[in-house]
């Protein structure tokens, strides 16, 4: 996708309709493309091809920019962009890190690239998901931390950070920390603890994407991030760990919205619905005897 991220976000606003305010030569500031902005803190750095707005503290590439204004996937944000600029030459930019200056600005993003890290790979494979779902809503994330390099699995949330995760058992978060909504514009929601579940739910399910709306908490701690989110549906069913801390994320949802239904009794007996994907057992395909021709 490093090619996609080639494409000039000044060019790509400018087609919009969407001009800087203020000209610092090798960087401009706008009003921010996707909320209210009087103060023109939203930042393109030309050199690097890559976009902060210091209004939410959020910030990334041109696809980053796309999943941001058009609240899309990964993937449906690549596809317009493949689209939309099939016969425009692509930049290739010398350096597009950036950084958040936030929490901990020590680290800093290099690279956001597909999953294609033998290690990350296998333990993909190791959860039981698909490598191309997988690659739907999660990214090889490229960091470095007090001068060393590190790569994680990624997983977007509302606010421009990554829940990271890799082998054998790193969780992490590259700043800022949030929740993360797939709205469907359905009056059912789907609650999950983290992104393994989530991608666990959609391989039981057999299915690339859930029809209903979808919250991922990142961490039960984020279940009030969360609320004004679930209040506005109908109905909840939630799919969070078996364990104490679970059960009281549940029951607070339960004690500010309408109608909640917890499905964590579907996997009881085990810590979550990736551990209980893990467990299943693996149905074998079925295997035709081949007719020898023979008669009785």
């Amino acid at each position: 996708m490093n090619k996609l991220n080639g494409i000039s976000i000044k060019q790509h606003l400018a087609e919009m309709n969407i001009h800087p305010v203020k000209d610092y030569g090798y960087y401009d500031m706008y009003h921010c493309p996707f909320r209210d902005d009087r103060n023109a803190s939203f930042k393109v750095d030309y050199q690097k091809n890559v976009w902060h707005d210091f209004g939410t503290n959020e910030g990334g590439t041109m696809i980053d920019l796309v999943m941001r204004m058009n609240n899309s996937s990964f993937l449906e944000a690549a596809n317009t962009l493949e689209k939309k600029y099939a016969d425009v030459q692509i930049c290739n930019y010398a350096d597009n890190t950036f950084s958040f200056q936030g929490d901990n600005p020590s680290v800093i993003i290099q690279n956001i690239i597909p999953i294609i890290h033998p290690k990350l790979i296998a333990w993909i494979q190791e959860r039981r998901i698909d490598l191309s779902l997988a690659n739907l809503y999660c990214r090889e994330i490229h960091y470095r931390n007090k001068d060393k390099d590190y790569f994680s699995i990624g997983f977007g949330n509302d606010k421009g950070g990554y829940e990271l995760s890799s082998p054998p058992n790193f969780k992490g978060c590259f700043p800022p920390k949030g929740i993360t909504t797939i709205p469907n514009n359905q009056n059912i929601c789907l609650v999950f603890e983290g992104f393994w579940d989530f991608l666990s739910y959609l391989t039981l399910q057999k299915v690339v994407k859930s029809k209903h709306d979808v919250a991922v908490l990142n961490s039960v701690a984020n279940v009030q991030k969360a609320m004004d989110f679930l209040k506005s549906h109908k109905e909840i069913f939630t799919y969070l760990d078996n364990d104490e801390a679970g059960q009281k994320a549940t029951e607070l949802i339960k004690s500010n919205c309408i109608s909640v239904n917890d499905r964590s009794e579907r996997y009881a007996g085990f810590k979550d619905l990736n551990d209980f994907l893990r467990n299943k057992p693996m149905v074998k395909p079925e295997v035709k005897e081949k007719k020898l021709g023979l008669r009785r």
